[in-house]
């Protein structure tokens, strides 16, 4: 499978589990398991309310919108991890997504993604077993993984990579026409 880096392509190993082995909690604090998402293609966010790029929960709801009836699912998945970006609780968070933003893809509750408190999808994410030659750890908020039907990484854009960009629209058009 190939992961699509800007204008780099980096190879995503073949042997890697899928993302549905993986649980989280629902921004309301359910347990969920992310099985509950096969043979969707997701886009999995960390994502922050006060950081620059906030405001690419526009831009993440309308690709939502736009592509939800052929497949694809949006998962805000919140992260304090840089600059405390991302301080309040679920309830404040959910509350600025839906007021400010409308945001109705789905919101998990805050996790660490980077550092020895990580949580596990996010370890499997960046871990270079998994993604041998990318780029590793999550570098700010923001960073999105495009997961195919199946469950395996197929690409990672950077934060500054919008999500409404020709090159990740590309790419979720490509992983929505395989099965």
């Amino acid at each position: 499978m190939l992961l699509l880096l800007g204008s780099t392509i980096a190879a995503f190993a073949g042997t890697a589990k899928p993302v549905y082995n993986y649980k989280l909690k629902t921004i309301d604090g359910q347990p969920t398991s992310l099985a509950t998402y096969k043979g969707k293609v997701l886009l999995v966010v960390n994502v922050a309310s006060a950081c620059g790029f906030t405001p690419q929960y526009s831009a993440l709801e309308a690709v939502y919108e736009k592509y939800k009836d052929q497949g694809l699912v949006v998962i805000g998945v919140p992260a304090n991890n840089f600059a405390n970006q991302e301080s309040g609780t679920e309830a404040e968070i959910k509350t600025f997504c839906n007021r400010k933003y409308h945001v109705t893809f789905p919101m998990m509750s805050k996790v660490s993604v980077l550092g020895p408190d990580q949580t596990p999808l996010y370890h499997y994410l960046t871990d270079k077993t998994t993604n041998p030659s990318g780029p590793g750890d999550i570098k700010w908020n923001f960073t999105k993984f495009l997961i195919a039907r199946d469950g395996t990484p197929v690409s990672r854009f950077e934060p500054a990579t919008k999500p409404d960009s020709p090159e990740v629209i590309a790419a979720i058009e490509s992983a929505l026409k395989r099965n």
